[in-house]
Order: structure tokens, then C-alpha cells, then sequence
């Protein structure tokens, strides 16, 4: 990290951070007891956190964790993928702030220039579908902009980065995506779902970009090349997302930034956040790298602890010398773009 800016620096920083669409693509809500965000919780995100950070708006994740590949799985958890779209949209309000369910790039730029905080929602594991192809649309109708095939643990749809041996997984079941899998993607490019690579095995993440109609997203990820971590994208794959259109989110992770100590404790800082998406600029052009946290799904470090923090990650960016215009892109101009684009090739 850079010297502490001067005052002047630091009250320029904070306009540009005021004036900017922040837009953080993934984070968790607790469940099934979601508390109330529109007051302070002990959450890592709520609203008076949204607010006091200047974070303005935030992909909520119905997220469903691995389970066993049978139709009884499969129907408990797009029941609570269901379930929560459902709740989360319901956060929408206009007491004690203002906040605006946004389903479109359109309805969210609108959020921003009325003051708004903004609530997207995103599914997170495509263990949720099963093997019904109609859940995919019926998640876009409740207002889901993305799917995230895998979490952890191979599902019907594709390999994971991370099998998990408790669950009888092979290092690989598919050999990437599944044919499943393929014609989810074909689904979610006629209906406008996003895809989302995260979680997924490198053989599913390349050949998803290969075979999706419109830019595939890395919605909470980091490099590789910094961190050899199975969740993290190597080199190889990020210049096949910026082939594609895609997009790396960088995120707030811990494990995905840096080694564990001595201690196997992993110090994250916002420097070594920074660094990530340095390297990712570095390697595949401002307009294929965005920001997101993973918050109360594992991100957060020292210097972005939680939302009320959110300006600290435009100052060190605005410190390392990215202008107003970059920073934008990252926050949400480059997602922006993604998600129009999925929008265009629906139908």
C-alpha cells in the first residue's frame, strides 16, 4: 500500500468513490433465519453498511450447498433457491433508506441516479436445477441475473474446482460440463441468465466460454498466478475470458489472495487485494476485470472488513493511479456491459 494520502487526495478520493456506481457482485445472506438488512446486523452487509461505504448496490446470492445427486436433493434445494429469491427480493423497501429491486442494467443505473441502494439477485450452484431445465427461467422471472454452475462438490451440470471426497467425488465426473450442463448454458443464454464460472473446474470453466452465445463471468474469483489456490483462474484462463468478453471478478477472500502463515492463518490485506487485480489488468486490459467481495461467504481482510469499508478499495485503486473512468469500469461498467450483452441474446 501507498503512503496515506494527504488530506486534499483522501477528500478527492472520496468524491470520485461518491460519484461512482459500486456494484459488488457476490454476497451471501444468512438462512433460514435472514436477518433484517435494512438495519445493522452483525452481518458483514446491510444496508446502513451499503450506505455508510458508498457501496450502492449488491448481487445477494440464494445460495444452495452441494448435496447428494438424487431427485429428492435436487428438489429441497431449488425449493430453497426458490425460497430465497423470494425473501431477498422481498429487502426491496423504502423504510428506513430507499432500496430498489434491479433486474435490469437500465432499472440499476436508474437505482443509482435517484440515490437508490440497489438489490440484484444471483443463484449460486446449479445443483439447485436438478434436471429441469424450466427452474432456470422460473429464476429469471423471480429476478435472478446469474447462475453460478458448481459451488463445491461436482453437481449434475459440471466438474468443480473443489470435489469433495465426502460426497464420493472423483477428481472429475464429466470431464468438465456435463451434456446437462450444455444445454443448461443454451437455456440460460436464451433466457438472459448470466453464467458464472466460479467454483467450476478449469476443463468446465474453458469449454462453458467456448459454448456460451454471450460473455461468461467469474463473479468472485482471483489469480492464479499470485495464489495457486484450485478456486483461483490461471493465466491461460483469464486471456480466454477476455477472448470471450468475460470478465474475472476479483474478490475479498482471504485464502484466495495469499498463503497461510506459520500459523496457517491466512493475513489478507488491501494491498494484497490490489495486487490481484493488478495482475489482472495487467494480463487481460481494464475491461475484463471487475470487484466483488464474497462477503459472509469468506471475504473480508484488513482493510475491507466489511461494507462499511467499501471506500478504502477505491482509494488504494485510485492511489495506484487508476482514474475516475477505470475505477467505474470496475465497479460495474465492465458487469454493465456483461450483462447487457446476455440481455441482447436472450430470446
Amino acid at each position: 500500500m501507498t503512503d496515506t494520502p494527504s488530506t486534499a487526495e483522501a477528500s478527492h478520493f472520496a468524491a470520485i468513490h461518491a460519484a461512482t456506481l459500486t456494484l459488488d457482485t457476490h454476497v451471501d445472506v444468512a438462512w433460514p433465519s435472514m436477518a433484517d438488512p435494512a438495519t445493522r446486523t452483525g452481518r458483514r452487509v446491510d444496508f446502513p453498511k451499503m450506505r455508510e461505504g458508498g457501496l450502492k448496490a449488491v448481487v445477494f446470492i440464494a445460495y444452495v450447498p452441494q448435496g447428494p445427486l438424487s431427485e429428492a436433493g435436487h428438489a429441497a434445494a431449488g425449493a430453497r433457491a426458490e425460497a430465497m429469491l423470494q425473501a431477498i427480493a422481498a429487502t426491496a423497501g423504502a423504510e428506513p433508506m430507499r432500496r430498489r429491486l434491479c433486474t435490469t442494467p437500465d432499472a440499476l443505473e436508474a437505482c443509482h441516479a435517484a440515490g437508490e441502494l440497489g438489490v440484484l439477485l444471483g443463484v449460486e450452484n446449479g445443483y439447485a436445477m436438478g434436471e429441469d431445465l424450466s427452474r432456470l427461467a422460473r429464476w429469471r422471472e423471480l429476478g435472478a441475473i446469474y447462475l453460478t454452475l458448481t459451488h463445491d462438490g461436482h453437481n449434475a451440470l459440471s466438474d468443480s474446482a473443489r470435489p469433495r471426497a465426502d460426497l464420493g467425488d472423483m477428481p472429475s465426473r464429466h470431464g468438465g460440463l456435463s451434456q446437462l450442463g450444455r444445454a443448461a448454458i443454451a437455456e440460460m443464454n436464451r433466457i438472459g441468465l448470466i453464467v458464472d464460472v466460479s467454483h467450476v473446474a478449469r476443463s468446465g470453466m474453458m469449454q462453458a466460454a467456448e459454448l456460451s452465445r454471450t460473455p461468461i463471468v467469474a463473479t468472485h474469483t482471483c489469480c492464479r498466478a499470485l495464489r495457486d489456490h484450485p478456486r483461483n483462474l490461471d493465466d491461460e484462463q483469464l486471456e480466454m475470458l477476455r477472448a470471450v468478453g468475460g470478465l474475472a471478478q476479483i474478490t475479498a477472500v482471504p485464502s484466495f489472495l495469499c498463503k497461510p502463515g506459520p500459523d496457517g492463518t491466512t493475513r489478507a490485506t488491501l494491498s494484497d487485494y490490489a495486487d490481484h487485480v493488478d495482475h489482472a489488468v495487467r494480463r487481460i486490459g481494464i475491461d475484463h476485470v471487475g470487484l466483488s467481495s464474497d462477503f459472509d461467504g469468506g471475504g473480508g481482510f484488513t482493510g475491507w472488513e466489511d461494507a462499511s469499508k467499501t471506500a478504502a478499495v477505491s482509494a488504494e485503486l485510485l492511489r495506484r493511479g487508476y482514474g475516475p473512468r477505470e475505477l467505474t469500469l470496475l465497479w460495474s461498467g465492465n458487469f454493465l456491459r456483461v450483462w447487457r450483452a446476455a440481455l441482447r441474446a436472450a430470446g
